[in-house]
């Protein structure tokens, strides 16, 4: 028999899935609006706050509902199994291979950047195709390959930030004038649109938290060891977060930053001068390498379920002698080539992040469905401050989502054809279900 992942593995892949593009870009946006350190800290504390309400209020689900799928497998329960195939249907095609294709094209830019000679735009196209297949060749063989190198990318990946963070908070030699303290009219800024806005990119930058449910079946104890592998990454990035935010804010001015997308590059600048630059594209092309890893070892399990529950999909659910659903994985690879060829890098984030986003709130909100019917119900972890928890998480997602609607209104006409494709899909598969 195939052996299970381990729990480093998973927190791996929920640090991996987290730690992408978000964090290095979103910085200079938000400065358009907003000149305040504080209210931009406060950004990053929120969306931390959010995500390890979602992880919290996900541990629980988790334990109650311990098979490998996500979302897929939360909401087919809590719900209709429609809604888990809908779930599933946003996973695979939006969920991890849309930002699988934004990752590898932010990471051939950044290669660009790196590399001495001129790359055209088809060879940063094949570059970024190239890392898309070479991940799901990698993820495609076994469990132990599969888990190893991820547990290796993410390490790497973990010890560059330390270092960058280290280097920020020690090397710089002129550090900007400001402080992170709160000043008069600080309280306006956090109940501004534009803090509304911006925090619609810092819920992008934390989305992955939930990464380790989707191979939660895969675990040999899930219901004791989600939990921690959820908090723990959660709480690990969120700190990363914040002293990152803290460096580039010290590194660079923020005039040099205001709408710039590559942060990591200026802020290197001011902390290593000139030099930097390569240095810190060549560090951000490392961390996407992690990044494409982990979503390429965890979205699969989504498209294995659905073909273990749905009879005309039950190609997707096969299996090699290892247990890897490698059907699955090609596929996903498939749609994210496609993305690649097809699509932008801003529009890929904005429509994933926030259809992942609404994901998640319905999963957690099913959270409230299951402790009603089964009020009673032995399970190994339950949400501590039940019910503020998954309030404070669904609250601040709603949130979010609303200003995506009010702004981006394409956005969401594009999520409900999506949707409607889904449906379409479900009730053709259920017609062709075998007696």
């Amino acid at each position: 028999m195939s052996a299970n992942f381990r729990p480093r593995t998973a927190t791996a892949v929920i640090i991996a899935n987290m730690i992408g593009t978000g964090v290095f870009t979103s910085l200079g946006f938000q400065l358009l609006d907003i000149s305040s350190p504080f209210a931009i800290l406060m950004l990053w504390i929120i969306g931390g706050v959010a995500a390890l309400c979602g992880a919290l209020s996900y541990a629980e689900l988790g334990t109650r509902l311990p098979r490998s799928g996500g979302e897929y497998n939360f909401l087919g329960e809590i719900y209709h199994p429609a809604a888990g195939f809908v779930s599933g249907w946003v996973s695979a095609t939006i969920g991890f291979a849309a930002p699988i294709a934004a990752v590898a094209i932010a990471f051939s830019k950044y290669m660009a950047a790196v590399l001495p000679w001129d790359m055209t735009p088809g060879m940063q196209t094949a570059m970024a195709i190239a890392l898309v297949l070479t991940m799901g060749n990698l993820h495609g063989r076994s469990r132990r390959m599969s888990g190893a190198s991820q547990t290796a990318l993410t390490a790497i990946k973990v010890a560059l930030i330390i270092g960058f963070i280290a280097a920020g908070l020690f090397l710089v030699r002129d550090p900007q004038p400001i402080s992170f303290l709160p000043k008069p009219g600080d309280g306006a800024n956090l109940l501004s649109p534009a803090f509304a806005v911006s925090l619609i990119y810092v819920s992008y930058a934390y989305t992955g938290w939930n990464a380790a449910t989707y191979i939660s079946g895969e675990l040999a104890e899930p219901q004791k060891s989600l939990p921690g592998i959820l908090v723990k990454g959660t709480l690990l990035v969120a700190v990363l977060y914040i002293l990152l935010h803290v460096v580039f804010l010290r590194a660079a001015p923020m005039e040099a930053l205001r709408g710039e997308v590559e942060i990591g590059y200026i802020a290197a600048r001011g902390i290593f001068g000139d030099g930097g630059g390569r240095i810190a594209g060549g560090m951000l092309a490392l961390l996407l390498i992690s990044t494409v890893s982990a979503m390429t070892l965890a979205g699969p399990r989504a498209l294995q379920a659905i073909g273990e529950d749905f009879h005309p999909l039950r190609w997707l659910a096969r299996t090699n002698a290892d247990g890897v659903p490698r059907n699955a994985v090609w596929l996903q690879s498939g749609i994210a080539t496609f993305f690649v060829l097809t699509q932008t890098f801003e529009t890929i984030i904005i429509f994933a992040g926030s259809l992942l986003a609404f994901n998640s709130l319905l999963a957690v909100l099913g959270l409230f469905i299951l402790r009603r019917k089964q009020p009673k119900a032995e399970v190994p972890f339950k949400v501590p401050a039940y019910p503020l928890v998954p309030l404070v998480y669904l609250a601040i997602t709603a949130f979010t989502l609303i200003y995506v609607v009010t702004t981006s209104p394409k956005t969401a006409v594009g999520a409900l054809v999506l949707i409607g494709v889904g449906l379409v899909f479900y009730a053709i598969s259920r017609k062709q279900a075998p007696e």
